[in-house]
Formats: structure tokens, sequence, C-alpha cells
């Protein structure tokens, strides 16, 4: 089971959209849009609808509400606290389109109800980008991104996803840059493109673990 999630958009087409976005990247997350009207689509949200994307989003670990604009923070507010029969939902306040790739990355890695609706909260924030400093104790390889996308959007979730059982500090550099391999979204700020070289930084008990997931993934397109 992992955490569900709802989408609150006053557009059926946004929400629609961004849900198949989420579901490349966290494809056993039950994440369900709820934008538009019901009777002719037109702008808006409804509560009816929001309450039962809510009930068909939890499979026993609870849900995480995201919302767009205005009334719709409201809507979402409100289907919450109408719940009932145990179903735990909680309304993230985060960027709808960052935050809803942060927390379907973070409930495919198994991360529970509180951590998700962090994960979505902080993808309003700046990505975790850094200057390189000193490795210190820490184990590093350099590896070739040859897929054809590089670090952009599924091979980032997928990187995220496999250091996510790891007790182990790991971030990536590029250039002078270096992102925190646990992010999605600072991993994507990074750029890397098909060709760039990337230096894998790993800290903590599984820090040899976590390169050699780093390093079968690159060596292997990502799986594309």
């Amino acid at each position: 089971m992992t955490v569900g999630i709802v989408l609150v958009s006053h557009s059926a087409k946004l929400a629609e959209g961004l849900a198949d976005l989420a579901a490349q990247m966290a494809p056993d997350v039950r994440i369900i849009p709820a934008g538009g009207l019901p009777d002719d689509g037109g702008i808006g949200t409804d509560y009816d609808e929001v309450v039962a994307a809510t009930q068909r989003a939890d499979s026993g670990d609870g849900v995480v509400l995201l919302y767009d604009l205005g009334s719709a923070q409201m809507t979402a507010e409100l289907a919450v606290e109408s719940l009932s029969g145990g179903l735990a939902a909680v309304v993230a306040d985060g960027p709808l389109v960052e935050g809803a790739i942060a927390a379907a990355v973070a409930a495919q890695g198994g991360a529970d109800r509180k951590a998700v609706a962090s994960a979505a909260a902080g993808a309003g924030l700046a990505p975790d980008l850094a200057a390189v400093d000193s490795p210190g104790d820490a184990q590093e390889k350099e590896l070739t991104l040859t897929n054809e996308v590089g670090l952009h959007a599924r091979p980032a979730a997928v990187l995220v996803r496999s250091l996510a059982s790891l007790e182990a500090e790991v971030t990536i550099r590029l250039g002078d840059q270096e992102a925190d391999a646990h992010s999605v979204l600072a991993l994507m700020s990074l750029g890397a493109r098909q060709g760039d070289h990337i230096v894998v930084r790993a800290r903590g008990p599984e820090a040899s673990d976590a390169l050699a997931k780093v390093t079968g993934l690159v060596e292997s397109n990502f799986g594309e």
C-alpha cells in the first residue's frame, strides 16, 4: 500500500494531465484527479467529487490532497473535514505541479502520509543546489549519462525511488553545482543531459550500496 494523492483543480484537463505526468514517475501510487465541475466540465471545484476522489485514492495508508487556486483549497479542506470511517487525509500547502511530482515520488518510495505532505510542501522551496565542497569521508564515483533525456523527470524519479530505502546521504554533482539525490526537483534542476559527466557522492552506512544503485541505473540507461 502507498499513500494516495488527490489533485484538486479548477480545470479537469489540468488535473487529469498532471495525474498522468505524476503516474509516469510513481506507477504504484493512486493519483486521482478532481478537477472542474461535474455537469458540464466547466471551470470550478466540486465538493462531492473531491470527497469521492479522496475515497478512491485511499488504499489504507491515507491520502494527501493538493490544490491549485483560491476556492480549491477550501473545497479540499471541507472534504477532508467531512471524511469518516477512519480515512486519514490531509491537505498539503505546496505548488500543484511541483508538489504533485514530489509527493508522488515520495509515496512511491514508501513514505508515510506526513512525509508525503512534507514533500509536497517542500517542493515550493528553491531546489537544494549547492556549490561543491570537500568530499570529506564520502565515497564518490564519476559516471557518464548515456540515456537520451539525461536526468529529466522520469529518470530522476527512478533514481530517487531507488535510494529511498537506503541509509545514505547521496548527492549528484554536475559542474559546480550539486543536488540532493533524494529530491527529484533538485535533480531535474541540474539540467544534466546525455553525454554529461556527473559525480555521485555518498555518505553513511549504506553509501556503497547507494553508489552501486546509481551506477546500475546509469549503466542501464534508467531502463529506457
